[in-house]
Parts: structure tokens; C-alpha cells; sequence
């Protein structure tokens, strides 16, 4: 009787896997047992930081914000606190963006800010 393998599903799984350990330094891709490991972790790791990623642009934008709010003689938080007595729907990251690339429109929203609170 011939002796049935299971070598193409098996290649198949192990190719996978190698593919997704390219650019691993060391025993790490190419040996299956430590590769499975690596690619595990990686994978973990991968998902928790595109969560992570998001938090980090916030502090981002929030840092540069205060910067730009300190220049016009406000704290962050009463800029934000104006800004929405005052009714603006613009985001941290419109904020951040204007406070770099377009310093007069952010001190008209300064301005609207400063103006909501007295």
C-alpha cells in the first residue's frame, strides 16, 4: 500500500508562514519552529500598535496646538474650551495642521476662541 503524506497542504502552510517572516534577521526565518513564534508576535504586535498609532497622533497634534495657543496667549485647554462655546467643529487634527502650515487663519480661530470665553 502506498504511504499517504499530507506534504503539499504542509508545504503550503510552511510557505505561508515563511512568507510572512521575510526580512527576519537570524533562525528566525527559516526555521519553522522559531519562525511560528516570531510571526506570532509580530502579528500581536502589529495589531496593537495601529490601535496605538492613533493615541500617539492625538498627543501629537495636542502638543502642537499648546505650542500655537501659548504663542497667542491662551492655554490648550481654554482654546478648546472656546472653541466649542463658540460652536467650531474643527477637529485637533485640522487644528494641528493649521497651526503649522497657515499661522493667521489659526490666530482668527484663536481670536474666535479668546472672544467665546468673555
Amino acid at each position: 500500500m502506498v504511504r499517504v503524506t499530507n506534504a503539499v497542504a504542509a508545504n503550503r502552510k510552511r510557505k505561508r508562514l515563511f512568507k510572512l517572516a521575510k526580512g527576519f534577521v537570524g533562525d528566525r526565518k527559516n526555521h519553522i519552529r522559531l519562525t511560528k513564534d516570531a510571526v506570532m508576535s509580530a502579528l500581536a504586535f502589529n495589531y496593537r500598535h495601529r490601535k496605538l498609532k492613533k493615541r500617539d497622533f492625538r498627543s501629537l497634534w495636542i502638543v502642537r496646538i499648546s505650542v500655537a495657543a501659548k504663542i497667542h496667549g491662551m492655554s490648550y485647554s481654554k482654546l478648546i474650551s472656546g472653541l466649542s462655546k463658540a460652536g467650531c467643529a474643527l477637529n485637533r487634527k485640522m487644528l494641528s495642521e493649521m497651526a503649522i502650515r497657515d499661522p493667521s487663519s489659526f490666530a482668527a480661530v484663536a481670536g474666535t476662541a479668546k472672544q467665546a470665553l468673555a
